[in-house]
C-alpha cells in the first residue's frame, strides 16, 4: 500500500507552522514559527498583527518544511489546512496558502477542525493508539471533554461555559504580575507555592454535568489579590499560583474520570496547549492509574497550536473520505465534529 504523504498548515492564532507527516503518524518535519515575543508586549495576542505576521512567514515555513522534509512539492499527496476555529484573519492566511497549494498541484484538499488536531496529536506521539477513547483538550481558547468515537467522529460532552482553562490561567498570570502567555508561568512559579494556602472555588455545576466553568475561580483570585492588596497584606504569589493551579487541574481530573467511568473508557487522552502543564499530567496519570485507566497525552512539542497535529487530523478526514472543496471559507467559531 503507498504511503500517503500530507503536508499540513496551521494559522489559526500566533503560530505560523507547517508539517509533512507520512500516513498520519510519522512526523517529517514540524516547523512552527511563533510570534509569543510579539504579542508578549501587549499582554495577550492583537489580531491585526498575528494575520501580517503570518502573511510575513508563511513561505519561507512551508520551503523550510519541505527542504526539512527531504522531499519535493511533487511527492506531496495530500494538503490539510486549518480552517476555524480561531482568528479569522490569521485562518485565512494559512487556508488561502493551502488551497494556492492544491490549485496548483492539483491534489486533493482537506479543511482541518484545529481542536480535532489537538487529538490527533496523540496519533503521532502513540503508534498504537486508536478510538474509542475519551480526550480532555484543554487550551487558551477550549476546554472539551470528548467522546472520541472513531478518527472522524466525535461526542462532546461537555465543555467551558465561559472561560476556558488557559484562558483563565492567562488573565491570574496578568494580575500576578507574570506576563504572558500565563499558562508555563504560573506552573513554574506554583512548584514553589503552597497549593493549600488559599481555598479557592471549584465550579462543579449541576449534578453529573461535564460541562466547566473557570469564570467564577479568576473572580475569586482577582478579589482575593484586592483584598490583600487593600488590608497591606503581603502577597504570596507562589502560594496563589498553587492554589489556583490546584482548582484548575482538580476539577479537569475529576470530571475526566467520572465521564471514563460512566462512559466504560479505558482510555482518557489529555490535548491542547494546556496538555503540557505538569500538575494536570502528573495528576491525571495518578488518577488514571488508581483506577486502572490508560492515560496517554503528547510531547510538549505537539500540545502547543503545530501543523503535524493537523496533517494527522486532514490524513484521517481523507481516509473517511471527508474532502474539501477550494470554495472552504474560514470559520473562526466552527465546533467541533461541524462538518462545512
Amino acid at each position: 500500500m503507498k504511503d500517503l504523504i500530507v503536508i499540513g498548515i496551521e494559522s489559526s492564532c500566533d503560530e505560523t507552522s507547517c508539517a509533512i507527516v507520512k500516513n498520519g503518524r510519522e512526523v517529517l518535519s514540524n516547523i512552527i514559527s511563533s510570534q509569543i515575543d510579539i504579542h508578549k508586549k501587549f499582554g495577550g495576542v492583537v489580531p491585526e498583527v498575528a494575520s501580517r505576521k503570518h502573511v510575513e512567514v508563511i513561505s519561507n515555513v512551508v520551503k523550510e518544511a519541505i527542504e526539512k522534509a527531504n522531499i519535493s512539492f511533487e511527492d506531496i499527496d495530500l494538503i490539510a489546512a486549518t480552517y476555524g476555529p480561531g482568528l479569522v484573519g490569521a485562518l485565512l492566511v494559512g487556508l488561502s496558502y493551502a488551497k494556492g497549494l492544491a490549485l496548483s498541484l492539483n491534489k486533493p484538499f482537506v479543511g482541518v477542525n484545529h481542536i480535532e488536531g489537538h487529538i490527533a496529536a496523540n496519533y503521532i506521539a502513540h503508534k498504537e493508539l486508536e478510538p474509542p477513547y475519551l480526550c480532555l483538550i484543554v487550551s487558551g481558547g477550549h476546554t472539551h471533554l470528548v467522546l472520541v468515537k472513531d478518527y472522524t467522529e466525535f461526542e462532546v460532552l461537555g465543555r467551558t461555559r465561559d472561560d476556558a482553562a488557559g484562558e483563565a490561567y492567562d488573565k491570574v498570570a496578568r494580575a500576578l504580575g507574570l506576563g504572558y502567555p500565563g499558562g508555563p508561568l504560573i506552573d513554574a512559579l506554583a512548584k514553589e507555592g503552597d497549593e493549600y494556602a488559599v481555598d479557592f472555588p471549584k465550579a462543579y455545576l449541576e449534578d453529573e454535568s461535564f460541562d466547566f466553568s473557570f469564570s467564577g475561580l479568576k473572580s475569586a483570585v482577582l478579589n482575593y489579590l484586592n483584598k490583600m492588596q487593600m488590608t497591606g497584606k503581603e502577597i504570596k504569589r507562589e502560594d496563589v499560583a498553587a492554589s489556583f493551579q490546584r482548582s484548575v487541574v482538580e476539577i479537569l481530573t475529576e470530571k475526566a474520570i467520572l465521564a471514563a467511568k460512566k462512559y466504560k473508557m479505558n482510555t482518557i487522552c489529555l490535548a491542547g496547549g494546556v496538555a503540557a502543564n505538569s500538575k494536570l499530567r502528573d495528576t491525571l496519570e495518578k488518577e488514571c492509574k488508581k483506577e486502572g485507566i490508560n492515560f496517554y497525552y503528547p510531547p510538549i512539542s505537539l500540545c502547543t497550536d503545530n501543523a503535524a497535529m493537523i496533517a494527522s487530523a486532514g490524513y484521517f478526514n481523507y481516509k473517511a473520505g471527508l474532502v474539501s472543496n477550494l470554495g472552504l471559507n474560514a470559520y473562526p467559531s466552527l465546533k467541533i465534529g461541524q462538518r462545512l
